[in-house]
């Protein structure tokens, strides 16, 4: 009896092994350090072993991907509930990558070092899967240069709702980079954080709110180059305009008498000529040999 459940257990442990030999996975971040917020980008790659063609899904309810973070301290971060993966196909031999926002299926909201790893369960597969390798990141609170309350248009259909404007400077990957963060004042919770631009501290950022409750922000983003983006209270990106040094100095945010908000002093740059006319001049490679 006991060499039976020897035998077994050992038949087991090897259909276990030979399950997770028939892939080959990986997990790695879009980048180490990120604003407490942003988006967590995390990319697992799969290749398939297994001498088949392999489709991943889930079965309602254990899902074929799924990820494990812990803080510093060794605790579990917690889900943001069941989130589904869809389906995967892959072909024998072939590798193939999907890209999933962590902060999208975890309650990453607060600064400090974590590190995540994500376990790959094959068809038909309901518990043990292949893990991956565990990989390390930091979330920074960055610095709070400006921030505002406005409430929600009431054409919006979210009349006596509140949002709060951030504007967060972050030294992330060696650069200085401005951030756009809204915050929903009655739960706390952030309704988007994303990045505006890489960010030159030769001259303060300028901001303010304008008659329709969208934030204007205008940044040093090169030596000659501005940049102004609005945003409206759900985080969206309304506009992006790149501005050149005026005749008078420094290009201006200025708040008009009817709340309107526009650059003065500017001159607005014109990608598209600027790259017809990048394209006239003619290399030095491109020149005619000289004859004697």
């Amino acid at each position: 009896m006991i060499i039976r459940k020897i035998s077994f257990l050992s038949l087991a442990v090897a259909l276990v092994c030979t399950a997770h030999a028939q892939l080959s996975t990986s997990l790695s971040v879009t980048k180490k350090q990120y604003l407490a917020g942003e988006p967590v980008i995390a990319v697992v790659t799969i290749t398939n072993h297994a001498g088949k063609d392999l489709t991943f899904a889930g079965d309602g309810r254990v899902q074929w991907l799924d990820f494990m973070i812990k803080d510093s301290r060794g605790n579990s971060v917690t889900p943001r509930g069941n989130k589904m993966f869809g389906k995967m196909s892959i072909k024998a031999g072939a590798s193939l990558s999907r890209e999933v926002d962590l902060a999208q299926c975890f309650i990453l909201t607060e600064p400090g070092n974590f590190s995540v790893g994500a376990v790959i369960r094959l068809p038909g597969e309901t518990t043990e899967g292949t893990s991956t390798n565990r990989v390390l990141f930091n979330q920074s609170p960055g610095l709070l240069y400006w921030s505002q309350s406005v409430g929600v248009s009431d054409r919006s259909g979210r009349a006596g709702q509140t949002r709060k404007y951030r504007i967060i400077n972050f030294a992330g990957d060696q650069k200085t980079q401005i951030y756009a963060q809204i915050v929903d004042e009655r739960t706390g919770q952030f309704v988007r954080t994303f990045l505006l631009g890489d960010l030159l501290m030769l001259r303060k950022p300028l901001a303010t709110v304008d008659r329709l409750q969208h934030m204007h922000v205008m940044f040093l983003a090169t030596p000659t180059m501005w940049v102004h983006c609005e945003v409206d209270t759900d985080g969206k990106l309304v506009n992006r305009e790149i501005h050149q040094r005026g005749a008078q100095g420094d290009p201006q945010l200025l708040t008009f008498a009817d709340g309107s908000v526009r650059v003065a002093n500017s001159i607005p740059y014109d990608q598209k000529a600027a790259a017809e006319a990048k394209a006239k001049i003619r290399k030095a490679s491109d020149r005619p040999p000289i004859t004697y």
